[in-house]
């Protein structure tokens, strides 16, 4: 078993996919509060693991990745907005992002597209899910999702890439399991109305295998990758 914290994760992902008889998916490593210096430590492991491939790298705020953005500009990082969206922060991330995961709703749609400069590829998204109703939780209920669908879908400067979700953390695997089957129910008609929306994003590092084997084509991992969180 590797001793390596990302050749550890790695080989945890490839094993619960082929458990499951599912394709491998994405890794976004997520790093709240660390330094460039040690994303870009990361970015080299992650190319001596996988030669040739995009290290994809997942920010919680706007205003905490700029510089680190900035920082590593060339290093073929693949950079991911998962948390919470303001609208007044919209332009900056449409600037900053390749991927936004936290669209929940239809304000952010033309924030994003209205702010994506002309020649850039469009900004991929992902409408993120409050799948277990949770109050308070960042997200738009289930029976939202096609119409926010059809708006995002509806800009070119935006590419509907699919659903996120960050179930509860309940105790109860099984608990658990019910959400993400539920996501991936929710996806499969998604994607059957939009074919580009080939992403499901959902599982983090306590269950991210879990996750695998309920279809998850991407998985958002920190804790597992780079230990807890520095105290503040």
């Amino acid at each position: 078993m590797p001793t390596d914290p990302l050749a550890r994760i790695l080989d945890s992902m490839e094993n619960a996919a082929r458990a499951a008889g599912r394709p491998l998916p994405r890794l976004v490593a997520v790093g709240k509060t660390r330094n460039a210096d040690e994303i870009a430590a990361l970015a080299a492991a992650w190319a001596a693991l996988r030669p040739g491939s995009t290290l994809a790298f997942g920010e919680n705020y706007v205003q905490e990745a700029a510089p680190k953005v900035v920082a590593l500009e060339g290093r073929g990082i693949e950079w991911h907005l998962i948390g919470h969206l303001q609208s007044n922060k919209a332009a900056q991330a449409a600037a900053l992002f390749d991927w936004v995961q936290s669209v929940d709703r239809p304000k952010l749609v033309s924030a994003l597209a209205s702010a994506r400069a002309p020649g850039r590829s469009p900004l991929n998204v992902l409408i993120q899910v409050n799948v277990d109703g949770e109050a308070g939780k960042h997200g738009c209920t289930p029976d939202k999702v096609p119409a926010l669908a059809e708006a995002i879908a509806a800009r070119p400067a935006l590419k509907l890439r699919g659903l996120m979700a960050i179930p509860e953390p309940h105790p109860d695997p099984g608990v658990r399991r019910a959400a993400f089957v539920a996501m991936r129910a929710l996806h499969e008609a998604l994607q059957a109305a939009h074919p580009t929306a080939d992403t499901l994003s959902m599982g983090m590092s306590a269950d991210f295998e879990l996750a695998i084997a309920e279809g998850a084509t991407m998985v958002r991992i920190g804790t597992a990758l780079f230990g807890p969180r520095p105290a503040a």
